[in-house]
């Protein structure tokens, strides 16, 4: 006990530690307490996130002028979100009525071919199992589709808060980009002067978590760009919405690409049944995966965030857990955000204790450099100032006595 109450006195009698424990705990809370309250303030932020290196990046051949490197990048960034919600948008609603009218039909196709995987593999499958596996797939898609149902209903209202959200969003974005120093200047009033940790852990992460969201951002667009090709040259049904989906298992490593296989082979069948083009489509599947890992992977992420898989895998539990898409989406920076508090902390505590025995070294010191001129060491006189030479002029005898 007594060793445990010690490393936390010395621990938290650092001020800079605890300025950090609490900045984090408060943005932590104000995220899980207010986050759906905040969602304009939090989409805006992390877009002024994403587009920051591209101001700055323009702001280099403007001669620094921050005001019209924002309107360049602001007005570009509104036509992007314009032409998504003219083109793919309404295909993608589209698409998810069609796979929510022709669910029954997929249903019934896979239950007949399950049906007959009993008599198949006896060893292997029961009746019973199939049964059993037939009512649960039946209670989750009359889940869904009374879900869809009420979706549907509540549509006008939806896109009416839709809309207000996104008006919203965009004109936080352009003062956030245009006032980025004031905003960041006011919000320093409110933290206190002892944050060298913070800034330290912040600088380390600041660098790698832009790089992996602006990198993530398009991995995104190009998987789901090279599936929906892939899917519509083979002839696959609902391209543009399985290639939406397998572009946003990108979020979670190793675990998207692995579930993802599993609708793509499913609808795959329930148009083709057990033909060849259901193999055409896993491969295509598997060639995109494999291409994302080994080229697209390193290119985007050059300097890598180097957490082992593990550590990946727990951050998405914990965090998607917390904050549902939006964690997933920031587990990884989330995590290497951990890793740097962690490596931060200890340099924070030794550093407070060197700072706590300085004190008691320095008059050892003072007396060494007061003695020396007695023995008459020449040396002496670059530390003693101008008075000490004196003293040491004034005992020659002893020294050459010796």
């Amino acid at each position: 006990m007594e060793l445990i109450r010690a490393w936390f006195s010395r621990t938290f009698s650092n001020p800079q530690v605890v300025i950090l424990i609490l900045l984090l705990v408060g943005g932590f809370a104000i995220v899980a307490l207010f986050g759906e309250i905040l969602a304009p303030v939090l989409v805006a932020l992390v877009l002024a996130y994403l587009l920051e290196g591209v101001v700055q990046l323009l702001m280099k051949r403007l001669g620094r002028r921050r005001l019209p490197a924002v309107v360049v990048v602001y007005t570009l960034f509104v036509l992007c979100a314009v032409g998504v919600l003219i083109g793919p948008v309404p295909l993608l609603v589209r698409q998810v009525g069609e796979l929510a009218t022709e669910l029954p039909q997929v249903l019934s196709r896979l239950q007949a071919a399950l049906e007959t995987l009993p008599g198949r593999y006896p060893e292997l499958v029961s009746e019973q199992q199939i049964q059993e596996l037939l009512a649960a797939a039946t209670a989750e898609a009359t889940r869904m589709g009374k879900e869809l149902l009420g979706y549907t209903v509540a549509s006008v209202v939806g896109v009416v808060t839709a809309v207000v959200y996104a008006f919203l969003t965009l004109l936080l974005l352009f003062f956030m980009l245009k006032d980025k120093e004031v905003i960041l200047g006011w919000l320093a009033r409110f933290v206190p002067k002892q944050r060298e940790l913070a800034v330290r852990v912040w600088r380390e992460v600041d660098h790698q978590i832009g790089n992996y969201i602006r990198g993530k951002f398009v991995e995104i667009l190009i998987v789901w760009a090279a599936s929906w090709l892939a899917f519509a040259l083979l002839g696959l049904n609902f391209a543009a919405l399985l290639g939406l989906f397998v572009g946003l298992s990108v979020l979670v490593p190793y675990i998207g690409a692995a579930f993802m296989t599993l609708p793509v082979g499913l609808v795959a069948f329930a148009q083709w049944g057990a033909a060849p083009e259901v193999l055409w489509v896993l491969l295509a599947y598997l060639v995109i995966q494999a291409l994302d890992g080994n080229l697209l992977v390193p290119l985007l992420f050059s300097e890598a965030v180097h957490l082992h898989p593990v550590a990946i895998i727990v951050a998405v539990l914990l965090f998607g857990g917390l904050w549902g898409f939006w964690g997933v989406f920031f587990a990884i920076p989330l995590a290497t955000l951990v890793r740097a508090v962690l490596a931060a902390w200890p340099q924070a505590v030794a550093a407070e204790s060197r700072d706590d025995t300085a004190p008691c070294k320095a008059p050892e010191g003072a007396a060494g450099a007061a003695s020396a001129p007695v023995g008459g060491t020449p040396s002496g006189a670059s530390t003693g100032g101008a008075a000490e030479p004196a003293v040491g002029a004034e005992s020659p005898a002893p020294h050459s006595a010796d």
